[in-house]
């Protein structure tokens, strides 16, 4: 046997299936490339500049709630398809791919738990649902979210990740915005906190709506936070915007939220907040 043979042949090389995609993530800021394994124990964010990716329901759970155990609340039945809209595909055929590809029944999720040792209600909106985007489905989960947290006596809260309105329900999808600002007033008629998390990027009518409404708005570094396009503003007034506009530290530098926190600290800083905020009688059982 050669010197290059068994040279080649004492590299440890790993099998086919090991050395697919998976096995390295991209930053979408950097570019960076960083094992999926280092970026996910990382909570998704990227170890080398700190760009904090968009995550699903199931892993906001999972880092929100005390040893990442939680109950998933059932979904409202709501009508699929009123408008019987199609444009390139069925409005149906959109719903079917989006449930298979996240797993999710629509783009607003809801679980409670324990946050540090308190009951919350926490929502999840998922870009990957046809961008989060806010259409009866979403507006019935967010009330369902709301009453449940009137009836456990603890507070909601709201992770927000949106395009907007979902444009395949038209005018039925702007009014689930009244409809949210109604199910608040009953939250805070009951005593009860409201706390959004914004998050890359919250956008639109969600953004004009339950998004800028909370008791206390924390975003993620660098979301993306708006209502209408950077382009779009800038062709109607006519002026260049200014650097960083629209990202959560120039909303915070403007007054537009009260905090920009890292996700390694939301959890810590959301159990602070529900402490603050929360009747002591809303304490729950150590978790195990």
């Amino acid at each position: 046997m050669s010197w290059l043979s068994r040279v080649r042949n004492g590299i440890p090389f790993l099998p086919k299936r090991q050395t697919a995609d998976n096995l390295w993530h991209k930053c979408k800021k950097c570019e960076a490339m960083v094992f999926t394994k280092e970026w996910e124990d990382n909570l998704f964010c990227c170890p080398r500049c700190e760009h904090h990716d968009r995550i699903g329901s199931k892993a906001r759970f999972e880092q929100m709630f005390d040893n990442g155990r939680y109950e998933v609340l059932p979904s409202p039945e709501v009508r699929e398809d009123p408008l019987k809209f199609r444009d390139t595909k069925r409005y149906t055929d959109r719903i079917k791919t989006a449930r298979t590809t996240t797993g999710a029944r629509d783009a607003l999720t809801n679980a409670k738990g324990l946050i540090n040792r308190r009951k919350a209600v926490v929502g999840v909106q998922d870009f990957a649902f046809m961008g989060g985007s806010m259409g009866i489905a979403v507006g019935a989960a967010f009330v369902a979210g709301v009453r449940v947290a009137i009836a456990n006596k603890c507070p909601y809260v709201l992770f927000t990740a949106a395009g907007g309105a979902r444009m395949q329900e038209g005018i039925l999808s702007l009014m689930q915005m009244p409809k949210a600002t109604v199910a608040l007033a009953e939250l805070r008629e009951a005593g009860l906190p409201y706390i959004v998390v914004l998050t890359d990027p919250t956008t639109g009518g969600v953004t004009a709506s339950y998004a800028m409404l909370g008791d206390v708005q924390i975003a993620e570094p660098d979301a993306l936070i708006g209502f209408a396009g950077q382009r779009v503003i800038e062709q109607t007034i006519r002026e260049k915007l200014p650097e960083g506009f629209q990202r959560a530290e120039y909303l915070l530098e403007h007054g537009m939220i009260d905090m920009v926190v890292r996700r390694h600290d939301l959890k810590d800083t959301v159990g602070k907040l529900i402490e603050y905020l929360t009747p002591a009688k809303g304490r729950g059982k150590k978790a195990a």
